[in-house]
């Protein structure tokens, strides 16, 4: 029996949050779509402002509301290095303030949360692949820690809730993803490398390009949080979500060269600090509790994806 629900999804016009709407719409439920529009943007909801079922509020999480759910997927935060270093102070008040505020909303409606925490949890890890009992390596102080450890924060503070309040909480550490509708400017290798293609530009490619990158296609990464969303309440996570199919990113540059008929060449810019070497989940977990993996292949993923920029850039003025 399906049970139609107002579910809320904070960060609901970024890249991730906008295709959970999609998902939750289709299903029937009533969806409120909470974004600042800080990295996220309106027109990746734009198909479904005039929907009964959504409705978009402009709001920035790091200040509490008030309003009644029955379920919450707090998604928002700046998630590439481009932004979340552009306001690192805010970065970091969004994973935290923004996580107190949700989690206090779900305690006082007694809703179910789930929170999109992330693999850099994990920093530069000493151990291939990630299990979510590693506690990972990361660094307080460098220039990526707003993220991870505001995203560490976050995990904390929902299992404190959960203990203290008996909150029912998911975590789900959500490895690379990619797709339609990522942000053109981001800095994520995949965005970056099929924009720069496109544009026939050289693809800069940080360090040897030997580093390694598994890849999710973002309608399996969906697929997993509504799959977590739905278990037990005995079921907390943390659960890995990701790709554990691994590529070296000069394979991943080669791949978009060859998909986009680019003559793009290939230049080299030194590692940025803290850049992990490695970064592959071991999903067994989310194998076994959600009965989930990864469906679509890079290729077809990769398709999907370059589809989409080729008709972004077609209609931005150049």
């Amino acid at each position: 029996m399906h049970l139609y629900k107002r579910i809320m999804v904070t960060g609901g016009c970024g890249f991730l949050g906008s295709h959970l709407c999609d998902r939750l719409v289709a299903a029937g439920h009533d969806v409120l779509c909470v974004d600042n529009c800080f990295t996220g943007t309106k027109r990746n909801v734009r198909h479904l402002l005039d929907h009964a079922n959504f409705e978009f509020v402009r709001h920035d999480i790091t200040f509490p509301l008030y309003l009644e759910v029955d379920e919450i997927y707090n998604m928002a935060c700046p998630a590439s290095p481009i932004h979340y270093q552009f306001d690192p102070v805010q970065t970091t008040k969004t994973s935290v303030h923004g996580a107190i505020n949700m989690l206090g909303l779900a305690k006082r409606v007694k809703a179910k949360i789930l929170q999109a925490s992330t693999s850099e949890v994990y920093g530069d890890p000493e151990i291939h692949p990630q299990t979510e009992g590693y506690w990972g390596r990361v660094n307080p102080i460098g220039p990526r820690s707003c993220y991870d450890e505001g995203k560490r924060c976050a995990e904390t503070l929902f299992f404190d809730y959960h203990r203290q309040n008996r909150l029912r909480i998911k975590v789900a550490r959500i490895f690379n993803t990619y797709g339609p509708r990522m942000h053109p400017n981001d800095g994520r290798v995949i965005s970056n490398f099929i924009v720069q293609a496109l544009k026939g530009e050289p693809i800069t490619i940080y360090g040897d390009g030997s580093q390694t990158r598994s890849f999710c296609y973002v309608d399996d990464l969906v697929e997993g949080l509504l799959r977590l969303m739905d278990t037990p309440d005995t079921v907390t996570g943390p659960i890995n979500l990701g790709n554990p199919v691994e590529f070296t990113i000069l394979e991943l540059a080669q791949r978009v060269i060859d998909m986009t008929g680019a003559k793009s060449r290939l230049i080299h810019q030194p590692l940025p600090a803290d850049d992990p070497r490695q970064r592959k989940p071991d999903i067994g977990l989310a194998r076994e509790t959600l009965q989930w993996e990864p469906g679509v292949p890079l290729e077809q993923g990769l398709q999907q994806t370059i589809a989409y920029f080729e008709k972004l850039l077609s209609e931005t003025p150049r």
